[in-house]
């Protein structure tokens, strides 16, 4: 279990570093403000909104859900790797939240224009770091 707790915490930390590396690359590289195509920005804030709820769903169902089996069960290696796959996910749900502004910004738009999903995707990428699981 803790290896697995260290795993995670590296791949967070990891993920949480790209998130700036995309703000840096949306800047650097992406095209100046041009204005992007209102379509795509409300396409964009529509699917962001539904990665967030998705986020929540693959928490309450893979993650809490093998975390309170594992208290009963430790050494159960496929609730292990379930609750491992769960976090992995969330993980790849916030990191796609914060590839969207990544796409805002070659698309045209300004840097505050791309923040909120670079923020998003940072702060439930923070908050949802790995916990051992623990009786309650």
């Amino acid at each position: 279990m803790k290896g697995t707790i260290r795993i995670l915490r590296t791949v967070q930390w990891v993920m949480l570093g790209s998130i700036f590396l995309y703000a840096a690359v949306g800047e650097l590289i992406g095209s100046r403000a041009r204005g992007a195509d209102p379509t795509l920005s409300y396409a964009l804030t529509t699917a962001g909104v539904a990665i967030v709820g998705a986020i929540f769903v693959v928490r309450r169902t893979l993650v809490l859900r093998s975390a309170q089996n594992l208290t009963q069960h430790p050494d159960d290696s496929l609730l292990l790797n379930h609750w491992k796959v769960g976090y992995l996910a969330t993980y790849a749900l916030c990191e796609g939240l914060a590839l969207f502004g990544l796409v805002l910004r070659f698309a045209g738009s300004n840097f505050q224009q791309s923040l909120p999903y670079y923020i998003g995707g940072f702060v439930l990428l923070f908050f949802f770091g790995p916990r051992e699981p623990v009786n309650a």
